[in-house]
């Protein structure tokens, strides 16, 4: 089924798949924002000769499919992450993914990419009446992270999101949205500008442990590389196992509507995007062209372009029934990555004895982008060291 994004995108941007045996200092699996930040990184610290392999086209899996979120955190409860790891491991990997957010803000500036940004934050809107939690939770983000998230009371949240549904939330100012199709489009346009070879349509059927580094190979041919870094999510079945076996794949919905002209200011008085405090919540935010985009729900199963339109539009009536009558454009369902420790997840980039071990990394969010370990890969890869442990908690 068609997305939104996929019809907004730049159809010219295509890249041959590999043909024939070459080779490469460093090779990638995976053209979502994972592989493309890992490569970018190693550019902008000037390691070109890389090589990106993925098996559909660039971004065509979660990363071009998502809500379009730009924030920090993971989905491991950031008050988990310090029961787990400690105040001061927690925090200097949660300030990571914050260093991500600006950092893909400073690329699309510094690069042009043409990718529909909105800076206007992010809203967490409580679904409850009671205000201890989310107050604890502001707390809780400034004394262990020193963020400082806006309190909205409840005549501040209804004044901008005209619903009875809400009660109060927090405004997390640096966070923002954008097109998420659009900036994998634009990580690529910069990545082939600068040397770095792309291969769509280039399934890896085989990864072979070589005495001098690894042999990737595709149906078409093969890659020799001395580093090689694995970026896949939900679809990597058991080409890495150690991997796959940690990757549950997750299936969430999202539609679009129809542009709602004035009738968006009926519930919307703000361009920041909203997701509440429920587990499944909804995510969803305001286009320039008055149109919403709204994503929700867990499931293990993909659904059919109208049984996601008709879940989703009742999500969308129960929180803004002023709405009623409104149209989806699209609406697609997609699976995500989801690890079962809820962070990013890493492996050792370490060779022991003859037998190498590639760098590893999976993770996807259902709101949008995920965070910092494409670029502290990169980072590591460059002989700099990443940040924080090599390994998250398993």
């Amino acid at each position: 089924m068609s997305t939104f994004y996929q019809d907004t995108a730049d159809p010219a941007l295509r890249f041959p798949a590999l043909a024939g045996d070459t080779e490469a200092e460093v090779a990638i699996i995976g053209a979502g924002f994972a592989g493309l930040a890992t490569a970018l990184g190693l550019v902008e610290r000037g390691t070109r000769d890389c090589l990106l392999l993925e098996a559909e086209t660039v971004g065509a899996g979660a990363s071009g499919r998502n809500g379009g979120f730009v924030s920090g955190g993971f989905s491991l409860d950031a008050a988990q992450l310090e029961a787990q790891l400690g105040r001061e491991v927690a925090r200097r990997l949660y300030l990571m993914s914050e260093d991500a957010v600006r950092l893909i803000r400073e690329r699309i500036g510094r690069y042009r990419i043409d990718c529909d940004p909105v800076y206007a934050g992010v809203v967490l809107a409580s679904w409850v009446a009671e205000d201890r939690s989310l107050r604890e939770l502001q707390r809780f983000m400034r004394d262990s992270f020193d963020l400082h998230w806006h309190w909205m009371s409840r005549d501040e949240t209804r004044a901008q999101l005209l619903t009875e549904r809400y009660h109060h939330a927090l405004f997390e100012r640096d966070a923002f949205h954008f097109n998420p199709l659009k900036y994998a489009q634009g990580e690529a346009r910069v990545l082939r500008d600068a040397g770095v070879r792309l291969h769509e349509h280039s399934q890896v059927e085989a990864i072979e442990p070589q005495r001098a580094g690894w042999r990737v190979r595709t149906a078409a041919g093969s890659v020799h590389c001395r580093v090689l870094v694995v970026c896949c999510g939900a679809t990597i079945g058991a080409l890495y196992r150690p991997l796959s076996r940690a990757t549950l794949p997750i299936a969430t919905y999202v539609m679009v509507t129809e542009p709602l002209g004035d009738r968006l200011r009926t519930a919307m008085r703000t361009d920041a995007a909203v997701f509440d405090t429920r587990f499944a919540f909804d995510y969803y935010r305001p286009l320039r062209d008055t149109r919403l985009v709204w994503g929700g729900r867990i499931s293990i199963r993909e659904r059919s372009r109208a049984a996601v339109e008709r879940i989703l539009l009742a999500d969308m009536l129960r929180v803004y029934p002023q709405l009623r009558g409104a149209r989806a454009s699209h609406a697609w369902s997609g699976l995500m990555g989801y690890a079962r420790h809820k962070m990013p997840q890493p492996a050792s980039g370490r060779i022991r004895a003859r037998l190498p071990h590639p760098y590893a990394r999976a993770r996807a969010a259902a709101g949008g982008a995920p965070r910092r370990s494409g670029p502290a890969t990169a980072h590591a890869r460059a002989g700099r060291g990443a940040r924080g442990p090599r390994r998250a908690p398993a």
